[in-house]
């Protein structure tokens, strides 16, 4: 007897090595940017992103718009869910929730952004502040998602789609 094939394949040490990198890379990008404007930039959400982007280029999820836009709602949300219900961890449970209604709604299906949602209600940022930033991470994620396909480090040439 047989045994099934395996659902997933191991990469090849040398791509592991050139997205674990490339990953790290973009994620010291963000800490370098964060550092320069005394503004944290690296948030979980992103760092989850960034797994998206350099694992699974492919994929509909790592799409730019769906992370950069799938962020941008879920963070919207999140505000919204604060000014009616508060800080709460009710209230963010409800916001990710929301979040993941509204992206599929508005097919930015992006799941690492339904922590946005989480951490603005938990946290109450300042939008005028957290809304920038969190645009400047998602798109430097998406422009260093670019580098490795263009350089023949990635057999998936991201992104797929705008």
């Amino acid at each position: 007897m047989t045994s099934p094939p395996s659902a997933a394949t191991r990469p090849s040490l040398p791509h592991l090595l050139r997205v674990t990198a490339f990953a790290i890379g973009a994620l010291m990008l963000l800490v370098t940017v964060g550092v320069v404007l005394h503004q944290p930039l690296l948030i979980p959400p992103l760092a989850a992103s960034a797994a998206l982007v350099h694992s699974a280029p492919g994929q509909p999820l790592a799409q730019p718009r769906n992370l950069v836009g799938g962020h941008l709602l879920s963070a919207v949300i999140g505000f919204a869910t604060l000014a009616v219900a508060g800080s709460s961890g009710w209230s963010a449970a409800v916001a990710a929730g929301l979040s993941l209604g509204g992206m599929m709604l508005t097919h930015l299906n992006h799941s690492p952004a339904t922590a946005t949602a989480v951490i603005v209600v938990l946290q109450a940022p300042d939008p005028s502040t957290f809304l920038p930033l969190l645009a400047l991470g998602s798109c430097l994620l998406v422009a260093i998602g670019l580098l490795p396909g263009r350089i023949g480090a990635h057999p998936v040439r991201y992104p797929v789609s705008w």
